[in-house]
């Protein structure tokens, strides 16, 4: 194996395609998809619940079901692909997820709309750990950087691309289905890729040490249940005005994180099989990663969430104009974890905490453009470009370096954790940066929300300090 290059993973069927540039179109298409799946329900909501006569909660639990099951099966995800190889299991992924999203389309009610959004999400939550797992054993060396550069661009693109084709799908009101197609749009391309993939994924057999180790049953029913007590208040608790059970909930969840970690411990010191190989929490930098990775994607999550319901309900704007609006911050997040690599040697040590450092920046420069209520002139922009360039140095250096020493062995344990992690710094993210924006609402108009805006921006700032810092103390223990 060489340093720099690509080598393709080989194949039991010479009928297959093992040429990396596909396969890594193939897998990242399915992730921009699953990615833009969070989103682009957002913008159809409203229409969602004027034709289905949905209640608050139901029209919460169609947004939000997706995303809770997605983050609690993530890690059973990533452990089934080790299983049962990661081509089987990405395209059982696909093609739930393509199946679910068809029904999603054609449902007759709220009910059933919720029921299929949560089988959309278990769907991802199969699907996407592969995609982490394949590029790690298909790609070394430079090839691996820039396949892992790509990952983070889509990552970034997805987000803001969502609020924009949604927009589109809802305002274009195809042959007068409504919401229908932002749902319906996926079933075309989730067959073509399901057709490419069987042409293109290797045909990988599991590696030896995984038909070793037996599925961990204990330890992944724990986990699911500690990552739903967590998951479910953080998406519904605001919405709900933070009621009891949802404390209580938060609560229960760090109780059994913490049975969970006893458990797992227990585990491998009887020489089990545990969730996740212990030599991987022990990678040189794992824990950093972690940690800087979750404060990434905290930040971005809340700054897309709470923009977006300044634009929309303090300004105004349409759900399409808000989505182009966030068109330099994905522009330059893509930009730079495609090219970061590139950049001069004697940057490379300094990318993520100046990266969360610009990132502070122009949060605060985004409060400033906005708070006195207006749309932010000419720079704006500037600030939105800061934002994307920021949280992509932030983000994809430290993806990368994670990835870098990890054995393609534990490559699905691996991926599991860090996308487990990306999920819930997202979910994080929203619900306390989106908290404190709502309750810093005095009232109605742009300048109430540009004031409850301004304080969100400063948190946001302080955050991605605390990502620097937090970062730079790890690393010298």
């Amino acid at each position: 194996m060489t340093s720099t290059g690509t080598r393709p993973v080989p194949s039991k069927d010479r009928g297959t395609d093992n040429r990396p540039g596909p396969l890594l179109g193939v897998v990242l298409a399915a992730q921009f998809m699953a990615l833009l799946d969070v989103f682009i329900v957002n913008v159809a909501a409203p229409t969602i619940r004027t034709e289905l006569a949905a209640s608050g909660a139901g029209l919460q639990l169609v947004v939000a079901g997706y995303t809770v099951t997605y983050a609690v099966l993530l890690i059973t995800g990533a452990r089934l692909g080790g299983l049962l190889g990661h081509r089987r299991t990405y395209l059982l992924g696909l093609a739930l997820f393509t199946a679910a999203s068809l029904a999603c389309g054609l449902a007759a009610g709220t009910g059933q709309l919720i029921a299929f959004r949560l089988v959309q999400g278990a769907g991802s939550a199969l699907m996407i750990p592969q995609v982490l797992s394949l590029i790690q054993r298909t790609f070394t060396g430079e090839g691996r950087i820039r396949a892992l550069g790509a990952y983070s661009a889509v990552l970034a693109t997805g987000a803001a691309a969502g609020q924009v084709v949604g927009g589109i799908l809802v305002s274009a009101d195809l042959f007068g289905t409504g919401w229908r197609p932002v749902f319906l749009v996926n079933v075309p391309i989730g067959i073509v890729l399901l057709v490419l993939g069987a042409r293109i994924l290797p045909h990988d057999a599991p590696a030896g040490v995984e038909r070793g180790r037996a599925l961990d049953v204990p330890g992944l029913l724990l986990l699911a249940a500690a990552v739903s007590l967590l998951t479910v208040p953080l998406v519904l608790g605001e919405e709900q005005g933070w009621p009891l059970w949802t404390w209580l909930s938060l609560a229960g969840s760090v109780l059994l994180f913490a049975v969970f970690g006893a458990y797992e411990t227990g585990l491998a010191r009887r020489g089990g099989a545990p969730l996740i190989a212990p030599r991987v929490l022990r990678t040189p930098g794992m824990g950093r990663a972690v940690l800087r990775i979750a404060t990434a994607m905290g930040v971005n999550a809340g700054f897309l969430f709470t923009l977006t319901l300044h634009f929309q309900g303090g300004l105004g704007h349409s759900a399409l104009r808000t989505g182009l609006t966030f068109g330099p911050a994905a522009v330059a997040f893509g930009a730079v974890g495609l090219t970061w690599r590139r950049w001069p040697a004697r940057l490379q040590r300094a990318l993520v905490p100046g990266g969360f450092l610009l990132t502070a920046a122009s949060a605060l420069a985004l409060g400033l453009a906005l708070g006195d209520g207006g749309d932010g002139g000419a720079a704006l922009h500037p600030a939105l470009a800061g934002m994307g360039v920021g949280i992509a140095l932030a983000f994809s250096p430290t993806l990368t370096g994670a990835l870098a020493t990890v054995r393609p062995e534990d490559a699905a344990d691996a991926s599991g954790l860090l996308a487990t992690v990306t999920q819930l710094g997202q979910l994080i993210g929203v619900a306390a940066f989106g908290a404190l924006f709502l309750g810093g609402l005095t009232g109605p108009g742009a300048r109430a929300s540009a004031d409850a805006l301004g304080t969100t921006m400063i948190a946001l700032a302080a955050a991605a300090v605390l990502g620097t810092v937090a970062g730079l103390a790890r690393r010298g223990r």
